[in-house]
């Protein structure tokens, strides 16, 4: 496999960051892309790495036409924050994972074109998660690298970020291998918030009544 196709073109070549395309189909694409990206920033953000969604990955140094924007893809061993665009030969990494969140309308791209492309550039793992269950029955599809290419995920863990993977409605739920803990999205993350104050304020009322009846703590 070659991970960079490179030339020797040296005159100046530009690299768009943008097409004028939306980012996703609908809004429950929208928000499972939306929601991965931030989850996994949270995850990685004490890590060398950075999370980048529906930015292009240019993996051909001298042809900007060649070109792919993952709807979520990882890179380790990089400065973390965010990119205009990811040109693999600048940055000297392959991204680790990349999800696509799929439909019927990109389904042929998504599992034909891009695994080839994926595969051929050596991204070690390639997750499918089709928040609507429409053309992938089980919504979530994962292939890792092996010998011979990729080959089918059968339990939804993903080696690379040591993470386990769970259908959550629309969305896909993250647990940490280490501890089981479920990596919060930014709504529960709000919530558990929410729940934290409430408990401050009634252990700080409970202490009032105790200074109330019997004087400063000692």
């Amino acid at each position: 496999m070659t991970a960079v196709v490179t030339t020797l073109k040296t005159s100046e070549i530009i690299y768009p960051s943008a097409d004028g395309e939306p980012v996703a189909e609908t809004y429950d694409h929208l928000y499972a892309i939306l929601t991965t990206l931030e989850v996994l920033k949270q995850y990685l953000a004490d890590r060398r790495a950075t999370v980048l969604a529906n930015q292009y990955l240019y993996y051909a140094q001298g042809f900007p036409k060649l070109r792919v924007a993952p709807d979520v893809m990882v890179i380790f061993d990089v400065e973390p924050g965010g990119r205009d665009n990811y040109k693999i030969w600048e940055e000297g990494q392959v991204p680790k994972v990349i999800f696509e969140i799929t439909s019927p309308g990109t389904k042929s791209e998504d599992i034909i074109n891009k695994k080839d492309l994926y595969e051929g550039i050596e991204v070690e793992e390639y997750w499918l998660f089709d928040p609507r269950g429409e053309w992938i029955r089980e919504q979530l599809r994962g292939y890792r690298l092996g010998e011979d290419g990729y080959e089918l995920i059968r339990d939804n863990r993903s080696e690379v970020l040591q993470l386990r993977l769970e259908i959550e409605g629309k969305l896909i739920g993250f647990y940490r291998e280490d501890n089981g803990e479920k990596l919060l999205i930014p709504d529960e993350l709000a919530s558990a918030l929410q729940a934290e104050r409430q408990r401050a304020a009634e252990l700080e009322a409970l202490l009032e009544r105790y200074r109330d009846q019997f004087g400063e703590l000692p």
